[in-house]
C-alpha cells in the first residue's frame, strides 16, 4: 500500500486550514485517514504550523512520501532535515507574539458594586426608616 503524508482541508469557502494526515494514496482528500500528524493554518499572520515532529519522523522512516505542500511545511519545522540526516536542522516556523495580559484600570472606580455591599446597605437602610417613624410618633 502507497502511503502518503498529506493536507487535508477544512473550514469554509474562503477560510480554509488544514490538518497533515497519514493516508493510503487510493482514498480522497478529505476522506479517511490512518493518523493525524499536524495542523496548518494559512490564513493567519504569521502562519500557524503544528507537526507532532516524533510521529513525522516515524512515517517518513517506513516510508511514507509527502506532497510537495507537506515536503515544504516540514523544511520548515527541521523533520525533514533530521529525516535526512542532518543533525543540525532546526525549526524556521514564525511563531506569534502572545498577546499582553489584560491588566484592569486602578485608577478608575469600578461600577459594579460588591454582592456583600449591597445587602449590607440594603436591611441598614431599612431599620433606620422604620427607628425614625417610631421615634416621630
Amino acid at each position: 500500500m502507497a502511503v502518503k503524508i498529506r493536507l487535508k482541508r477544512l473550514g469554509k469557502i474562503r477560510a480554509p486550514y488544514y490538518r497533515i494526515v497519514v493516508a493510503d494514496s487510493r482514498t480522497k482528500r478529505d476522506g479517511r485517514v490512518i493518523e493525524e500528524i499536524g495542523k496548518y493554518h494559512p490564513t493567519e499572520e504569521p502562519s500557524f504550523i503544528e507537526v507532532d515532529s516524533e510521529r513525522a519522523q516515524y512515517w517518513l522512516s517506513v516510508g511514507a512520501q509527502p506532497t510537495e505542500q507537506v515536503a515544504a511545511i516540514l523544511k520548515l519545522t527541521g523533520d525533514w532535515g533530521k529525516f535526512k540526516g542532518d543533525k543540525n536542522a532546526v525549526s524556521t516556523v514564525k511563531v506569534r507574539e502572545p498577546k499582553a495580559p489584560f491588566e484592569a484600570d486602578t485608577s478608575k472606580k469600578s461600577v459594579v458594586k460588591p454582592k456583600a455591599e449591597k445587602k449590607a446597605e440594603a436591611p441598614a437602610e431599612a431599620p433606620a426608616d422604620a427607628a425614625a417613624e417610631t421615634s416621630a410618633e
